[in-house]
């Protein structure tokens, strides 16, 4: 694992990935700040709607004010998140065909990921991601426990669009895919680490490809 993230931490610095990096979180970040600034008040007022009808915590009346408003902002940046993570999973197959050639040139690619599939996989994902999110938004101020569950929350973006995205490209066993699909929560995690610096988690997503190009190329 330790050789994989080194060579995934050289590979993210690399020109061509900082250029897609950019282009993808930056413009998620434009998209949902021009959304959101434009509907503000209905979505803070939804929000808000929200936070009272959270068992036990809901009718405290400091937590109506206070926890309504840094909801709202959480939630935002959740919506970024999850927008990243799926135009990285629509856009990225050129760039890792690029980077496996590169490092693995005796690798040929077998397949290619549907974009249908993909779509579904990365909205499906999205949708986990935020019910789980809001149904338990409560538990992430927990010391500690709180931070290792939201962790595990954000790999959900990231593991099952991200097996099949760099699967398809690589492995044409689907028994093999499904016993690689296994062990990538492990690294969805450490992807998802990014997520915990604003402006750093744009390189969540394509990160956690790259670890996995590596994984399952560097196995052979």
């Amino acid at each position: 694992m330790q050789k994989v993230i080194a060579k995934s931490l050289s590979d993210i610095l690399s020109p061509a990935v900082l250029a897609f990096i950019l282009k993808i979180g930056f413009g998620s970040i434009l998209l949902w700040v021009l959304i959101l600034w434009s509907s503000w008040d209905l979505y803070s007022g939804m929000i808000a709607a929200y936070i009272q009808k959270i068992p036990f915590v809901g009718n405290w009346e400091w937590f109506q004010s206070s926890g309504a408003a840094l909801a709202a902002i959480i939630v935002g940046y959740m919506l970024i998140v999850i927008t990243i993570s799926i135009l990285t999973s629509l856009f990225s197959e050129p760039l890792l065909i690029k980077l496996a050639q590169k490092h693995y040139p005796g690798k040929p690619v077998v397949g290619s990921p549907n974009i249908a599939t993909s779509v579904y996989l990365s909205i499906k994902a999205g949708i986990v991601f935020l019910l789980l999110f809001l149904f338990t938004f409560p538990v992430i101020f927990i010391p500690i426990f709180g931070q290792v569950w939201m962790l595990w929350l954000w790999s959900i973006l990231i593991k099952e669009p991200n097996t099949y995205d760099v699967g398809s490209l690589f492995i044409d066993d689907k028994k093999v895919l499904k016993a690689q699909k296994k062990k990538s929560w492990l690294t969805a995690m450490i992807a998802s680490l990014f997520n915990y610096v604003p402006i750093l988690n744009i390189f969540a997503p394509l990160f956690g490809q790259i670890m996995f190009l590596h994984q399952i190329l560097g196995r052979k």
